[in-house]
């Protein structure tokens, strides 16, 4: 079954690289992987590290999430969820309290919900306190 997925992932990067216009080689120059790797990977006899998928995805412009998906590495639920917190953090619009504010009401309605808070949800945790500053209220 794995080498199914593997050969889905392929089939899709190809899909993808042919819809930006690239060559393999100048996908493989972009990601910073050889050519006959990338080859290889688009033809499913290989199965890349997600470092390599997500070089990949910065070079095809699309979502590493989305690829880790197609290679079984992440399940779908997971990469929504961290769709989402990527979206939150990289809102330009609102300041980092407010982003991890955000981010703890997002956690407490998953879990009110029934859905378990995921064990890399500190991945996103820059280790300062901004989450819990109370704002004056007076």
């Amino acid at each position: 079954m794995a080498s199914l997925n593997v050969g889905n992932l392929g089939e899709y990067l190809r899909e993808q690289r042919r819809s930006a216009q690239l060559s393999l080689r100048q996908l493989a120059d972009a990601a910073g992987v050889s050519n006959p790797y990338l080859s290889q990977i688009e033809r499913g006899l290989r199965k890349p590290s997600a470092e390599v998928l997500q070089q990949v995805a910065k070079a095809l412009r699309i979502s590493a999430e989305t690829l880790y998906v197609r290679a079984g590495i992440l399940d779908e639920k997971e990469r929504d969820e961290l769709e989402t917190r990527a979206v939150i953090l990289a809102d330009p619009s609102i300041n980092e309290r407010q982003k991890q504010v955000l981010l703890q009401i997002y956690e407490s309605f998953r879990k009110e919900n029934g859905f378990e808070t995921p064990s890399h949800a500190d991945a996103y945790d820059d280790g300062s306190d901004a989450g819990t500053e109370q704002a004056p209220t007076g």
